[in-house]
Parts: structure tokens; sequence; C-alpha cells
């Protein structure tokens, strides 16, 4: 039977590549996917500032949830655990507690926080690379290590030393005067020297380095370090090492970290960079997978179909069913291994062009490096294979099944009617697809909602592709009026589309998923978007916004403007994300002078007067999933990790635009790792009052030469806001346009395949007086079915999915979305079945119509 196979495979080459590039791309995205999933799971994250250390030792960065569960005499304990979103620090006795070890050369404290310089023209200078700039204390500096290259170690408050980098691009040199901005009003320092690290310039951050005394006041965190950096003494190695700091700090939460583990502690985003690894792979190679098998099934079916005279003569020889099975399942077997072998090796170009492009979005840092192994490969392999094998067995079902004369019978034309089978499954599916949009409807957090969002249209398209027939049909009868003014053109492509409703079945279903994934890819972008804009633009009572292009903007901003004759009230606005339990909640800390004149959240429950420091607002999501109400007590984990408790004082309506959490400025600002506001908002007096209403000129004035920080107007910071959410889409749009593109290609790659097995079917149209001309006119007539019908599906699986979204996500049942962007996609969409018609078809009619009519079949 392989024999036979490899025969067949040899005789019908072209018959096969539909299904051999829909199995390569699949095993492609599979393996990127996968590669992706592994470099989440297990993936390195080198260090630098580290480097020179072996033994490093920092807070827990993790919040723990331990359960216990007893089952009889039995007693079954099971802790989880969740990255926090700033750096938990240590007490500073630590480092004295460590030095005094056996074999401990030095314990070496370190501190980090926000430190960057500005360009005398008040330019706040960048990282390297645009990437952060860090303040450290100078004797931290062998962590690394760093040593001077030229000039000396600070000594006084107000010196400076510089990393090589950033003196050559900033062009300074010991001597030199620079102001920085760090956790403070900006101030000036004399840079006292350069330094430079052992193994070259770092590639993840810029350094400054100050006196000691200095640099635990720009930190904020008196009596507090970031970590302890230990170094052994010569002769002690890094476990033995390792195990005796281990034993001093037993009792403790500090963490205890060697080799590839620094990085993780070095880098606080590597853990949320892992996770979002995880989940992408995760949702782009299960849709990929789903989408596949949709894929491959159909183009299967096609090829089967066209090869229904064959398989007939097969039947009629006295092949079994069973031998029929077998030949066309080891034919797909054949092309799965194939295609599953190099779409395997084309994959890992991918993977690594996602990474790059995810560092580049800083969706991932850099410095968690791509990791894989034998698994991905073998995924993909064994992916291909088995829905080689499942589609093919699928599709020749009932083939294989028929008796001889039925077979020799259908194979002259196309069966007319449908089995109960496929229309009870297609039914099924929708029921399914239908479920799926009311649990869609209920979830109104976007990491569960995104998922069943995508299988939604993978499903509704599976229900789609088995009730094609049934919807060809009755759009043939629809279309077939208006498609007769075409005369014979309009005529032909009418009869064609009723005598072959599973043909065009098969060329609509991938069509139509191309535009509905697409579609609702885009639209759930701009559904978010717009009804996060509507909420925090309703909620913005400010005359005025403040916001820097560095690092924050300084209290002395917000003390300035307080002052200034006719503001009447000026909220400090700092991010950041708590955790409750487990789950993760964004949340602002907002200054509580004036709050009501400047913000309003839509306050549904309770109220913000007296809104103070052990206060909490909520969103109504954020008090529905933790059941609370005003005048209960809330406990959380700040970002931190230092545990309150603070009592509910309002629940409101916009969470989308403001966060789920809302406390005050004072408790947030002494627990994140940047304390500087993200904006400030400004309200000015109406001058009813009879003074002069202060404007953009006034408020700049009083801000005076403050670097990098603006005086913006409502239409300015939404035109910020809209740039901000179009960068955090372009990473969705990345991974999803895969799957737009693999599915692009099954377009082209099925219309392509269904219009060249047709060449005898032009000629005998040929031979009967049809001209070319018309035979053309009717594959652009039938590409137009196609596209419309399509068209129609995909847009209407589309807007049940992005409605069943927004009615999640933002309580509205009308998703935003772009005509222009909508009408792009249905040109797209136009064009690829134009092309993927019409090109096959004017190279099928190249033949003289005599002698394709005699050539074998």
């Amino acid at each position: 039977m392989l024999r036979y196979a490899l025969q067949t495979l040899r005789a019908r080459k072209s018959g096969f590549i539909g299904a051999f590039l829909a199995l390569f791309c699949a095993a492609a995205l599979v393996t990127a996917c996968g590669v992706l999933l592994e470099t989440g799971l297990r993936g390195t994250i080198g260090t630098e500032r580290y480097a020179g250390t072996p033994v490093i030792v920092a807070g827990d960065q993790n919040v723990h949830e331990v359960t216990v569960e007893r089952k009889g005499d039995k007693t079954k304990r099971k802790e989880k655990t969740k990255p926090l979103g700033e750096r938990v620090w240590l007490p500073a006795d630590t480092a004295t507690t460590l030095a005094a070890l056996p074999g401990v050369r030095a314990a070496l404290p370190e501190i980090t926080f926000p430190a960057y310089a500005v360009t005398p023209q008040g330019r706040v200078v960048p990282g390297i690379d645009g990437k952060p700039s860090y303040g450290h204390a100078w004797s931290s500096a062998p962590l690394t290590p760093f040593t001077l290259v030229e000039g000396a170690a600070p000594a006084g408050a107000d010196e400076v030393v510089v990393d090589r980098e950033l003196a050559t691009r900033a062009g300074l040199k010991p001597g030199s005067e620079l102001t920085v901005q760090s956790t403070d009003a900006p101030r000036a320092y004399r840079v006292t020297g350069v330094a430079a690290p052992s193994g070259g310039d770092l590639r993840q951050q810029s350094s400054l380095f100050f006196a000691d005394a200095e640099a635990e006041r720009l930190s904020r965190r008196t009596g507090q370090v970031a970590a302890v950096g230990v170094l052994p003494e010569p002769g002690v190695s890094t476990p033995e090492l390792a195990a005796r700091v281990a034993e001093a700090l037993h009792g403790t939460t500090a963490q205890v970290v060697t080799g590839g583990d620094r990085g993780p502690v070095e880098f606080l985003d590597a853990a949320n960079a892992r996770i979002k690894l995880v989940s992408m792979g995760g949702a782009i190679g299960g849709t990929s997978l789903l989408v596949a098998v949709l894929v491959v099934v159909g183009t299967f079916a096609l090829t089967i179909q066209q090869r229904h005279r064959e398989l007939a003569l097969l039947r009629a020889v006295a092949a079994t069913p069973r031998q029929v099975r077998r030949l066309i399942g080891r034919e797909a077997l054949i092309v799965g291994v194939l295609a599953g072998v190099l779409g395997s090796v084309a994959g890992l170009p991918i993977a690594f062009w996602l990474h790059r492009t995810f560092v580049g979005f800083k969706a991932i840092p850099e410095s968690l490096e791509v990791t894989f192994g034998v698994s991905p490969f073998l995924a993909a392999v064994g992916a291909a294979v088995l829905g080689a094998w499942a589609a093919a067995r699928i599709s020749a079902r009932r083939t294989a099944r028929i008796r001889p004369a039925e077979a020799l019978s259908e194979a002259a034309m196309e069966q007319r009617t449908s089995s109960w089978g496929r229309l009870g499954a297609g039914v099924a599916f929708l029921i399914v697809g239908a479920v799926l949009l009311v649990v869609l409807s209920s979830l109104r957090s976007e990491p569960a909602a995104t998922p069943v969002t995508f299988l939604s249209v993978v499903v509704l398209a599976v229900a789609v592709s088995l009730l094609g027939p049934f919807i060809a049909r009755g759009a043939v009868a629809v279309l077939g009026v208006p498609l007769r003014l075409s005369r014979v053109g309009g005529h032909l492509a009418t009869a064609n589309a009723r005598a072959h409703t599973k043909r065009l079945s098969a060329a609509v279903t991938p069509l139509a998923l191309l535009i509905g994934m697409a579609c609702t890819v885009l639209f759930v972008q701009t559904t978010m978007g717009a009804a996060a804009t509507a909420q925090a633009q309703a909620g913005n009572k400010a005359d005025w916004v403040v916001g820097s292009a560095g690092p924050g903007v300084p209290a002395q901003a917000a003390d300035r403007l307080r002052r200034v004759p006719g503001v009447s009230a000026v909220t400090e606005i700092v991010r950041t994300s708590v955790r409750v339990g487990l789950v993760k909640y964004p949340a602002q800390g907002v200054s509580t002078d004036g709050l009501t004149r400047t913000w309003d959240p839509g306050v549904t429950s309770g109220a913000l007067d007296g809104f103070g420091p052990r206060s909490v607002a909520l969103s109504e999501l954020a008090a529905d999933d933790l059941g609370k109400k005003p005048g209960d007590t809330l406990k959380l984990t700040l970002g931190d990790g230092t545990a309150a408790e603070l009592t509910v004082a309002a629940v409101y309506a916009r969470g989308l635009g403001f966060g789920d959490l809302t406390m005050s400025h004072a408790l947030v600002s002494r627990h994140v790792d940047n304390p500087l506001a993200s904006s400030l908002l400004v309200k000015t007096d109406d001058g009813s009052g009879g003074g002069a209403r202060p404007g953009r000129a006034e408020l700049r004035e009083a801000l005076g030469a403050l670097p990098g920080v603006a005086v913006l107007d409502r239409d300015q910071v939404d035109d910020l806001r809209a740039e901000v959410q179009q960068a955090n889409a372009e990473v969705n749009y990345v991974a999803m346009g895969l799957i737009i593109a693999f599915t692009a290609i099954a377009v082209v790659n099925t219309l392509a395949v269904s219009v060249s097995d047709r060449a005898r079917e032009f000629a005998l149209l040929q031979l009967i007086g049809t001209t070319r001309r018309q035979v053309r006119a009717m594959l652009r007539i039938e590409a137009a079915v196609v596209v419309l019908v399509a068209a129609v599906l995909g847009t209407g699986i589309a807007l049940a999915v992005l409605t069943a979204f927004s009615i999640g996500m933002t309580g509205s049942a009308s998703p935003s979305a772009d005509v222009w962007t909508y009408l792009g996609v249905l040109a797209f969409a136009t064009v690829l079945a134009a092309l993927a018609t019409l090109i096959p078809g004017r190279l099928a009619l190249a033949g003289r119509p005599a002698d394709v009519i005699g050539s074998r079949q």
C-alpha cells in the first residue's frame, strides 16, 4: 500500500501541493510558538550588574498562598506563588550579618533607583538604546565589577561617577557639571570620574554612581538595601558559599541565588516576561493548530473530491473500503512527515524573528535569551502528521464507504445532497459557538477573555465549514437572479455554483475565517482602547495635565503649581500594581487634596469625600470579584510586598480608564521603585472670583526649568494615550498576524487548487462555443460570489464575537470598529481571491481545448 501511495503522490504532485503547504505553514507556526513557550518556561535571563558576584541575596519577589486539603488521614499542602510588580527590599543589616560569615571576603549592599542625566538644554538623556538608567552607591561597583578609567570615586553629596558609554554619549568627563533627575527634584552634580565594567559596556542599562549617603537619600529607602552581593574568599566554591549564606538567613524571606538565577533578581520584569511569552506562545500555537486542522481538512476534502473518479475506479475493481482508507491515510502520512520536518526547520527563524520583534516592542527584555530543545520540533512534526492523517480520514469517510456502482455514478458529478451527519455536526459546532459567546460576554478580564475570543472565531468557522454546502445553496438562490443579468458569464457562474456547492463551500470557508479572524484581531484592540479612552476622558475634570518625557514629574512640580494664583487643585498620580491574594490588579495612587475637583471615576456607591491614606476605591469589576462594598476592609499586598489593610471608601464604574484599585499617593509612592508622578491633573478657577484664570504660559513659568516636564491640554493627552494604546496593541497584531498570514496562504492555496483542476471543464466549455473571454468572466463572477459570501459570513462571525467581547469587557454591546480598516480587510480578501482565481484560471485556459480534453485526468 505504501508503494501505491508513493506512486499516487508522484503522479498527482499538483493535487497534494495544497495540503503540503498548509501542513508546512502549520508546522512552522507550531515550532515558533513552541520555542517561545519553552523560552518562557526555562529561558535564561542573563545578568549584567551582578556578573562579577557569584552569590546574590535579594528579597522574595513573590506573594505566596498556601492551601491545606485534608482527605481522611492524609493532608495535602499546596503553595502557589505569583510575582510582585515592584522590588522587594531587605534590611540593611543583612549585609553586616553576611560579612561576618566564614569564607566571605565581602558582602556589598546594593541600592538601585532611577537616575537620568540631563543635558544643559534640559533634555533628559535616556539609558543606552532607550533603556533605563539607574543610580547606585559607589561601594557596590565591584558587583559588576565597575572600575575607574578616569578620575576619582565620588566622596561628597554633590559628586557622581558615570559609566563610560553614557559619558561618551553625553560628552561628559571628570570636572563636568551634570544635572541628574532622580527620585527628587533635579540636582546639579560634579562628575568626578568615568567607570567601565571589565566585560565591556552594559547593554541593558546606564549607570550613575553616587556617594553612599547620597545614594541612600535618593533611594528613599533608609535602612534598606535592594540586594546584597557576596564575594568569596579564595578557595571557597560558589555552592559552598551559597549554602553558608542560606543557613545564616534561615527563617527570613531573603532569597539566595547563583548562576542563571541572578538575572531575574536584576531584571524584575523577567517574571512577567516569562508569563507573557508562555501566554502568547500557547495562544498562538493553540489557535494555529485549530486553524490548521480546519484548513487542512478542507484542503484534503478538495483533493479527494478531485480524485473521485480515481477512487471510484479502485472501488469498482474490488478495492475494499479499508484499502482505500489505508491508501489515503498513507498518502497523508507521507505528506505530513515531509511538511512537518521541513516546516519545523522553517519555524526556527520565525521564532527568533518573533523574539526580536517582541524585544523591539519592549514586551520582553532583551536579557531573556531564546531557549529551546527538541520538543518544539517533535511537536510540530507530530502535529503535522496527526493533522494530515486525521484530515484525510475525515475527508475520505464517505468515499471509502460507498458501494462501487454508486462511486462510479457519483464520480461524474458532485453529490447534490449532504449527509445528515454533516448537518448535525455543523449545528453542534454552531451551538458550541453560541455557548462560547455567552461565556465570553460574562468574562470581564482581558487575560481570560482573549483565548475564548479567538477560540470562538475558530469554532464558528468550523460550523460554517460543515454547514457550507447548505449555506452555498442559499447564497446561490439569493444571488442567482442578479448574476444572470451578466448573461453568459453570470449564467455559467450560477450553474457552476449550484452544481458544485461543496467546491464553493471549500473556497468560502478559509476566506470567511480570514475576514473573521482579521476583524477580531484588529477590533478587539480598538474596542478596548475606545472604551478606556472614553472613560478616561469622562473622568478627567482637569483643565491641564502635566506630563514628563523623563522618569516622571517630581513632587516639587506639584508644590509650585499649587502656589499659582487661580489653581484650585493639583492631583499627583503614580502607577503600580497590587495583589489581593494571588490576583493582580492595576492600581494608582492619587493625592487626596481637592481630588473630586480633578477626577471623577463615576462613583456608583460610597463617596470620595474624606479619602485618605488608609482608604481604597475599587472598580466595579474588582468589587464584584472581591465581594467588597464601601465600609469593608480589604487586605492586599502592595507592589513591594508590603501588606496593607485598607477601608473601601467607594466603588466606581470607570475601571478601564483608571485601573481597578485607587489608593492615596502618600501610601503608594512609598512602595514603588519610581516615586515620581506619572502625571499631574491641574484644575484652575473659572475666573468668576475676579482673578485671572491661569493658562499654559503661567503654568510653564511656575514649573521653571524642570527637565522633560510639559503642560498638555486635553487633546494632547488623548493623542498620547492613543499612541500608547497603539504601541501596546502592536504585540498582539504581530502575534495574531502570523495566524492571519497562515490563513491568507490557505485561501490562496485552496482557491488555486480548486481552479487549477478545472482545465477539462474549461476546455469542454470552449468546445461547445464558449469563448475564453466568457470563461474568464465566469471566473471573475465566481470569485466575486466567493468574496461576497465569505464577507457576509466572516463579518457575521466577527460581529458576534466582538459584541460578546464588548459586553463582557466594557458593558456595552457596541464594539468599536474603524470603517476604513474594515474596508481594507475586505479589499485584501478580494485581492487574494482574485489573484488565486484568475491567475490559475488563465493558466488552465492556456492549452488547446482538444488536447486538454484528450489528456489523462
